[in-house]
């Protein structure tokens, strides 16, 4: 540890971010300044509701700017002002410009869930699930105009679980980034990493999810659908069609069971759960939302008396 603590700016925005920012606070750095998203209208009554971040922020006494953007100049100098040995950028939201990133004397640093160079951009948790990776991590990179493809400062790294999902994935990966983040801020105090510049014909873009890429294709294999409902839950959902309805598939496990069933086919129907035929292999969906209800176990759904579902006959999909 160095024996002058960092003055430092934190950024960011949502619940993956508070872990780092914790982390920081945690240690004998001084957090400065919070910039966060301003505040969005959330819930029933569309209140305005601060950021995760911010609320942290608040509870700590420590001073939050939410500029609209970081392009402005006025803005610009507000930040320069704050005389920041480094900025940490947590899932903040907004693009910083390269003044910006110039600014504070360490330049500025970002907790990243993906091991880079492997995913760039907005959606890298679910896209490592979704695309089978057998691993994934936390890389705190060094910030260059690029989106993510500063130089590598440090990496840990976490196997993916066969029943990961996107947020048991996220909110592993947010505890590691705090922890992360602590060594990577001290060996920049002490002057002892070595940053490693990323391999580009590596890189792939983790692009957002969209609600219509969730839609399962049940000629797929079983084990594609089984990894698209992980990397879909909590948002935007895994989906399929039951006679122009929408389910929306929470939990579900591809299983090798053969088959000669059109993909879609209800193979069975129980306590189990639901076993759909599936181009290879079958999915059994245990988790179902039925449209306009909250997700329930396909126990419950039996139990309620609803005959959706009719082995050999009901054909999802369609």
């Amino acid at each position: 540890m160095s024996a002058q603590p960092l003055r430092i700016i934190f950024a960011g925005t949502p619940d993956f971010a508070v872990h780092s920012l914790q982390a920081l606070l945690d240690t004998s750095h001084e957090v400065i300044a919070v910039y966060t998203q301003p505040d969005r209208p959330a819930g029933r009554g569309r209140k305005l509701t601060p950021s995760p971040v911010k609320s942290l922020a608040l509870e700590q006494d420590i001073p939050v700017y939410q500029p609209l953007t970081l392009r402005d100049e006025d803005a610009q100098k507000e930040l320069a002002a704050l005389n920041a040995d480094l900025m940490v950028v947590v899932a903040y939201g907004l693009i910083l410009p390269q003044i910006v990133l110039d600014t504070p004397r360490l330049g500025c640093i970002n907790v990243h869930g993906s091991l880079l160079p492997r995913w760039r951009g907005a959606a890298p948790i679910q896209r490592a699930i979704h695309l089978g990776d057998q691993e994934t991590g936390v890389t705190i990179m060094q910030m260059e105009a690029g989106l993510d493809t500063g130089p590598m400062l440090l990496k840990t790294y976490l196997p993916i679980e066969a029943d990961d999902t996107a947020q048991s994935l996220h909110d592993k990966l947010a505890q590691q980034g705090g922890d992360a983040l602590k060594e990577a801020v001290d060996g920049l105090a002490a002057g002892t990493l070595t940053a490693e510049v990323q391999d580009d014909s590596m890189a792939n873009y983790a692009e957002k999810l969209s609600k219509a890429e969730g839609e399962l294709d049940w000629s797929k294999p079983a084990i594609e659908l089984d990894r698209t409902v992980r990397a879909f839950n909590p948002w935007p959902v895994a989906w399929t069609l039951l006679d122009d309805a929408t389910l929306r598939i929470w939990h579900a496990k591809a299983e090798a069971t053969e088959h000669n069933l059109a993909p879609g086919t209800v193979i069975s129907a129980d306590k189990t759960g639901l076993l759909i035929a599936c181009g290879e292999g079958a999915l059994r969906i245990s988790t179902l939302q039925l449209p306009g209800k909250k997700a329930l176990s396909i126990t419950d759904i039996l139990n309620s008396g609803k005959q959706l579902f009719v082995p050999g006959e009901t054909q999802l999909g369609q």
